[in-house]
C-alpha cells in the first residue's frame, strides 16, 4: 500500500498528526505497537491518572469537608477496585474515540511495531510475528517515552513500580516511598496520599516540582503536607532494594548522612526517557543524541528529508500538548502552510490539589537572565470563590517587563490553575501588559479574578481586594 504519509506511534502527538494530515487531503496510516490507540497518554498516563486524581479528591473532601458543608454522611470507604475499573472504563471511551476519529477520517490503522526498511519502506510486524510492508512518501515518528529507572533503582514492576504499575495496585500501600518530587511523583503521591497511605516523597533538588518557580514549589510542599506527605529534599538516592516484603530506600542527605526508609512500594518517578527501540534508525542514518533523542532541525525534520520526529522523541518538555502543536506543525509544513510553535508558551500543569499551572518565564529565569521585571501577587484566600469552596490554598504570581509591562511569565498555584493558565497563554501569545489585563472585566465571583488582581499588583501595586 501507498501512503502520502505514515505516523508511526499513536500518542496524541502522533493521531493528532494523522488527523491534521487527513484534513489537508494526505493519505494516511498510522502505526500502533500495542492493541489500543492513545498512547503512554490515553492508556497509562494523562489520562487514567486524572481519573484516579479525581476519584480519591472526592474521597478525601467526604471523608474531610463534608460535614462542614452541612453534608452528614456514614464514614466512606475507600473500594480501590471500583476506582481502578473507573479509570479503565474512562480509558476506554477516550481510546474508543480515538479509533472513532480514524474512522471518520479515513486513515489507515496497523497494529505492530513499525521499522525502517528504508527511508520510503516501512515494515510493521505484529505480536504474532506476521509482517507487512508499506510504503509512503513521508514519514512522522511519534513513539514517544518510557518511564525512567536507574541502575540502583530498577524497576520490578512488583514492589519497585513506575506509574503505570501504580495505577494498577490491587491495594491501598500502608507506606509508598516516592522517588522524584517532580510532576509524576506529586500527583501519584496524593492519590495513595488521601486514601490512607503514608507517602514519603525523596528528591534530589532542594524543592519539589523544581522546573516551576519556586513560589509554586513552596505553595505546594505547604499545601500537600496537609495530607501528611513527608518530604525528605536535597536527598540522593543510593539504592532502592525489594526484600520480598518490603522495599528499602537508602540516601544520602546533604550533609552525607546515610537515611533509610522501609516501605511497601516505591514509586520511581525520576522522568521518562524517549521510546525508539524498534525503529531501525540505523537503516536511514537517523542518529540520537546523548540522552536519547531523535536530532531534528528547527521545521523537525530529521537527517533524512522525508522523515519527522515530534512530541517525547525529540527536544523539548514531554508534554501531550506540545506533541500535539508539533504533530499539527509537520502536517501543515507538508501541505505548504508557514505554522509555528512558541515553545516559550507551552504551559505546564501539575493535577494535584490545589492545582499548579504555568506559563513563559519563571522568576528564576529572569533573574539569572538579568532582565528588569516586577511581579505582582494575589492569594486565593482572598477571593470570594475561593471561600465559598473552601479552597484557599495557592495564589496567582505575575512576572511582567519593569519597562514595557508586557507579561512574561503567569504562575498559578490553586483551585482550576489547570483551566486558568489558558488566559495567560492567550495573553502572552498577543503579548499583553499587566495592565491591559487588569483592565478587562473578569466575572465575579470567579477564581480567574485572582489573575486580575495579581496584574493591577504588578502594573501599580494596586490590588482591589488587598
Amino acid at each position: 500500500m501507498q501512503y502520502n504519509v505514515t505516523v508511526i506511534g499513536s500518542g496524541p502527538g502522533g493521531y493528532v498528526a494523522a488527523i491534521r494530515c487527513a484534513q489537508l487531503g494526505f493519505k494516511t496510516a498510522i502505526i500502533e505497537k500495542y492493541d489500543t490507540l492513545g498512547g503512554t497518554c490515553l492508556n497509562v498516563g494523562c489520562i487514567p491518572s486524572k481519573a484516579m486524581l479525581d476519584s480519591t479528591e472526592h474521597y478525601h473532601n467526604a471523608l474531610n469537608h463534608f460535614k462542614e458543608h452541612g453534608i452528614d454522611i456514614n464514614k466512606p470507604k475507600v473500594n480501590l477496585k471500583q476506582m481502578i475499573a473507573r479509570k479503565a472504563d474512562v480509558v476506554k471511551q477516550n481510546v474508543d474515540g480515538v479509533a472513532f476519529l480514524m474512522k471518520k477520517n479515513k486513515i489507515d490503522v496497523y497494529h505492530g511495531v513499525g521499522s525502517f526498511v528504508d527511508k520510503n519502506t516501512i515494515k510493521i510486524t505484529s505480536a504474532k510475528g506476521d509482517a507487512t510492508e508499506i510504503t509512503t512518501e513521508n514519514v512522522i515518528i511519534a513513539t514517544g517515552s518510557k518511564p525512567a529507572d536507574l541502575p540502583f533503582a530498577k524497576i520490578d514492576k512488583k514492589r519497585i513500580i513506575s506509574s503505570t504499575e501504580s495505577l494498577e495496585l490491587k491495594e491501598v500501600p500502608k507506606h509508598m516511598i516516592v522517588m522524584g518530587g517532580g510532576v509524576i511523583g506529586m500527583e501519584l503521591g496524593s492519590v495513595y496520599a488521601r486514601i490512607g497511605s503514608k507517602v514519603t516523597v525523596v528528591e534530589y533538588m532542594d524543592r519539589i516540582i523544581p522546573t516551576m518557580d519556586s513560589t509554586m514549589s513552596k505553595e505546594l510542599t505547604r499545601a500537600t503536607k496537609k495530607l501528611g506527605i513527608d518530604f525528605k529534599l536535597s536527598h540522593k538516592v543510593t539504592s532502592v532494594e525489594n526484600t520480598g516484603k518490603e522495599v528499602v530506600v537508602k540516601a544520602e542527605d546533604k550533609k552525607g548522612n546515610e537515611v533509610v526508609i522501609k516501605g511497601d512500594y516505591c514509586l520511581v518517578s525520576i522522568g521518562r526517557r524517549p521510546y525508539t527501540d524498534g525503529l531501525g534508525l540505523e537503516n536511514v542514518g537517523i542518529k540520537t543524541d546523548d540522552r536519547g533523542r531523535i536530532e531534528v532541525d528547527d521545521h523537525l525534520k530529521t537527517a533524512v528529508n522525508n522523515i519527522y520526529a515530534i512530541g517525547d522523541v525529540v527536544k523539548g518538555a514531554m508534554l501531550a500538548h506540545k506533541a500535539e502543536e508539533e504533530g499539527a506543525l509537520v502536517a501543515e509544513q507538508l501541505a505548504g502552510q508557514k505554522p509555528h510553535i512558541n515553545y516559550r508558551l507551552i504551559p505546564g500543569v501539575v493535577y494535584t490539589w490545589p492545582e499548579v499551572a504555568s506559563v513563559g518565564y519563571t522568576e528564576e529565569e529572569l533573574k539569572e537572565a538579568g532582565r528588569n521585571y516586577k511581579t505582582g501577587s494575589f492569594p486565593f484566600k482572598a477571593l470570594g470563590r475561593a471561600r465559598a469552596s473552601m479552597d484557599l490554598d495557592g495564589q496567582v504570581k505575575i512576572l511582567a517587563d519593569k519597562e514595557t509591562d508586557e507579561i512574561l511569565g503567569v504562575h498559578i498555584v490553586g483551585a482550576r490553575a489547570a483551566d486558568m493558565i489558558a488566559a495567560g497563554v492567550t495573553a502572552m501569545e498577543y503579548r499583553a501588559s499587566a495592565e491591559d489585563v487588569s483592565r478587562m472585566s473578569h466575572a465575579h465571583p470567579t477564581y480567574m479574578e485572582a489573575v486580575k488582581e495579581a496584574c493591577l499588583a504588578a502594573t501599580d501595586n494596586r490590588p482591589i481586594h488587598m
